[in-house]
């Protein structure tokens, strides 16, 4: 799954749109949950070497939050590293290389989708 097909994804299944928010980035788009506008996935371009890849040319990625009892069964998985830029113990980065197979993303990305889901009272 490229940066496309999964932003394309994210819009068909959840039914939301992602935002830039950052100016100097405006490549980096974040996920958020309509009613708590909690992150639930965050896309975005880094250098690979920052996935301690010895390689300097730029990936897309993107950070999921992952249930802490899973994370470790997770980064086993192809194409899956350590959180980039973001709490480690509680979110995973995928690569959006190929690397990774659609199905793990797409099972991660409904986990994530639901740990930061609006809570019912």
């Amino acid at each position: 799954m490229n940066r496309e097909q999964l932003i394309e994804y994210i819009e068909t299944t959840y039914g939301v749109k992602g935002d830039n928010p950052w100016q100097k980035d405006p490549d980096s788009t974040v996920f958020r949950h309509i009613g708590n506008k909690k992150w639930f996935a965050l896309v975005m371009t880094i250098k690979k070497s920052s996935l301690g890849l010895n390689n300097p040319e730029l990936i897309d990625i993107v950070n999921l939050k992952c249930d802490k009892s899973m994370l470790g069964s997770a980064l086993e998985n192809n194409g899956f590293y350590p959180a980039y830029h973001m709490n480690k113990e509680n979110w995973v980065t995928i690569a959006l290389d190929g690397s990774a197979n659609d199905k793990n993303i797409k099972f991660f990305l409904d986990i994530s989708f639901e740990l930061t889901a609006p809570k019912i009272k």
